[in-house]
């Protein structure tokens, strides 16, 4: 009996992935959780509409159960143990994000966080949820996105958080939210563009410190794999959108609008993560929508299934977001 007990004991220590070849499972998710507003007002912000005396009624129940879906959400994608690295965007600000790795299901999962700055009128920021035993942070910075033009949409910035793994070797991750399409697609492309350019050039000044990095970007870019501005970010080589090669009937997307399944949320990595040898490297065919039923509800509008959101237009209906979590798996080690 004694030996049965240690045995199960022993599992809990195991990686994901196989003892035999001595790599071990390195999870990355990412999550837009589409208006994680905390009830109280900031004068400083335009967040009057989440709040209880807002529009939407946004009460302290209501905030507590997006909390607690936000958490089953990224714990459910995790399967065997949490991801490592969570990305998020549309979290209104720091005291969010503690509620949401302190007073959920994520409180024993160890997890502490990293968020960005913004110029969103509304108050929204990007955030990386970290577990310190798996990522260890050396470096963070908030990139302001650079704009060209006269008129644009003061958004967030990007945030880069350079990180240590297991094998000692050096992860750069940088999260994004580009500006939104409102007010017309192609009358907004020129924002996202600058946000692309912004990138970019945060990508080649971290390789001009450091020799072949190894870049992890994922956000909601607003625009499809093929439109400009993740066109423009790949342009100069050494990128690879981990959509490239996946036909879209296998994989439509993780948002859903006016009937048509849409790929906003992308990851896109260096190259040198899809080679075999590289110490950090990304699991073949491990990329993926996380579409698990209970995100998922019928489409009574547009037929089919859609993301189960917290509110549809102004009716609440107590869901998790308007976007699907995408999540991929890296291996570390020979």
């Amino acid at each position: 009996m004694r030996l049965v007990l240690l045995f199960l004991l022993s599992l809990n220590f195991l990686p994901a992935a196989s003892q035999a070849d001595g790599q071990r499972a390195f999870r990355v998710l990412f999550y837009n959780v589409e208006n994680l507003f905390s009830p109280k007002n900031d004068p400083s912000t335009n967040d009057d509409e989440f709040t209880p005396d807002g529009p939407r009624r946004w009460t302290w129940r209501r905030y507590r159960q997006k909390l607690q879906h936000v958490a089953k959400a990224i714990t459910a994608a995790g399967q065997w143990e949490t991801p490592a690295l969570v990305g998020l965007c549309e979290v209104e600000g720091d005291s969010v994000v503690a509620d949401l790795v302190g007073r959920t299901a994520l409180r024993g999962q160890g997890y502490l966080y990293i968020i960005g700055q913004t110029r969103d009128p509304r108050g929204t920021h990007v955030a990386l949820l970290y577990q310190p035993h798996r990522f260890k942070p050396l470096h963070h910075e908030s990139i302001p996105v650079r704009f060209t033009g006269r008129r644009h949409k003061a958004t967030r910035d990007l945030l880069h958080v350079a990180g240590l793994v297991a094998t000692g070797d050096t992860l750069d991750v940088l999260v994004a939210h580009f500006p939104s399409r409102y007010g017309g697609e192609k009358e907004s492309e020129r924002d996202r563009t600058d946000a692309a350019r912004t990138l970019r050039t945060a990508l080649d000044s971290i390789a001009a410190r450091r020799a072949d990095p190894s870049f992890l970007i994922m956000g909601d870019l607003n625009d499809e794999p093929d439109d400009k501005s993740p066109r423009l970010l790949l342009a100069a080589g050494g990128l690879r959108n981990l959509y490239e090669g996946i036909p879209r009937r296998d994989m439509p997307g993780s948002h859903k609008y006016q009937g048509q399944w849409s790929r906003l949320d992308q990851m896109i990595v260096s190259e040198r993560l899809l080679s075999p040898q590289a110490p950090i490297r990304l699991r073949p065919g491990s990329f993926r929508v996380f579409d698990a039923d209970f995100l998922l509800t019928e489409d009574k509008t547009w037929l089919g299934l859609r993301p189960f959101r917290a509110y549809y237009g102004y009716r609440y209906e107590g869901g998790f977001s308007d976007h699907l979590p995408i999540l991929a798996d890296f291996l570390l080690g020979e």
